[in-house]
């Protein structure tokens, strides 16, 4: 789409969507990173209705969407996002626990819905507690860690995309079978938006939850570094460790303008405050060719990238 075209789109978007839509708004303060460009348009969702109201929009201008969550997997270049980005209100932040059974809203906070569920005697997200994405994001990517992922626990997630909700189309439930979950992937795509999910836990103690709560904090603060970054950078290929083979390469302290590798830990690219989006994904090229060139192995993005090239390069060129 020329530029003339995408802002005609837009003001054609801006005015289905009416006081809905926030024009020109900063994306990069809604992300971990806390740096990268604006969106064309942005939504907060409180509503089903505010979803129907952007399928039409894009129905009208084949405008993209793109569902933000957290932020805590994200990194949006520094062009911005010339599309409409939504983001879930408070009525999608609620948890509802119902014996064994939890009902989270897609915008819950993992670390929250870990405690939430602690506290009431049930076990089985205590992991979460260290991932600090929503639920939606979390059924998406199927996060995990500490030898545990989303889909050991998820029942359903209730799931509506705006592709079709123009047409008359309405949310609907996919099982965990229906999502396809993979190591750090679902069949979801990027016009679906978790508006909740399911879980079924486990009876367990609540001191003991909390004491593996507290552990699984500990060890986080001890190996990874704090300050603004999107967690792991690149998937651990099979067999490998992407934080081992980057640091086996001697790439710590790699820095590439207001970007760097982390001194703590391999896997975790770090920015400067006031920082490029754009430095973090030209450093993650250059990690990515010196990694190809030294063992042959090609690390994937674990960050989901936006306005970058959709294939990250691993020729050091970018």
């Amino acid at each position: 789409m020329s530029a003339p075209a995408a802002a005609g789109a837009v003001e054609a978007a801006a005015r289905v969507l009416g006081p809905r839509a926030r024009r020109d708004a900063p994306l990069g303060a809604l992300t971990t990173y806390r740096v990268g460009g604006r969106a064309a348009l942005l939504v907060e969702v409180e509503a089903e209705d505010d979803l129907v109201a952007v399928a039409e929009a894009v129905a009208a201008t084949g405008l993209p969407t793109l569902v933000v969550g957290r932020g805590s997997n994200l990194l949006v270049a520094d062009a911005g996002f010339a599309g409409i980005a939504l983001t879930l209100g408070e009525r999608f932040g609620q948890v509802e626990i119902d014996g064994t059974g939890v009902r989270a809203g897609g915008a819950v906070s993992l670390p929250v819905l870990a405690r939430r569920t602690a506290a009431a005697g049930l076990t089985g997200l205590e992991w979460a507690v260290g991932v600090p994405g929503s639920v939606g994001g979390g059924v998406r990517m199927n996060a995990g860690g500490h030898g545990s992922e989303i889909s050991e626990t998820l029942i359903s997630a209730r799931v509506a995309d705006v592709a079709d909700l123009a047409a008359g189309g309405r949310a609907s439930t996919l099982g965990a079978d229906g999502l396809a979950f993979g190591y750090r992937r679902s069949a979801l795509v990027a016009t679906q938006v978790v508006l909740d999910a399911e879980f079924a836990l486990a009876p367990g103690d609540a001191a003991k939850a909390e004491q593996a709560m507290a552990e699984i904090v500990r060890w986080r603060r001890e190996h990874q570094p704090g300050g603004p970054n999107a967690g792991s950078a690149f998937k651990n290929p099979p067999g490998y460790a992407a934080g081992r083979l980057i640091d086996e390469a001697n790439l710590k302290g790699l820095r590439h303008g207001s970007a760097f590798i982390s001194p703590k830990h391999a896997n975790f690219i770090q920015v400067d405050p006031g920082g490029a989006a754009d430095d973090v994904w030209r450093l993650m090229v250059q990690v990515r060719a010196a990694i190809r060139t030294s063992t042959g192995v090609d690390l994937s993005p674990e960050v989901h990238l936006v306005g970058f090239p959709a294939e990250l390069p691993s020729t050091g060129d970018s």
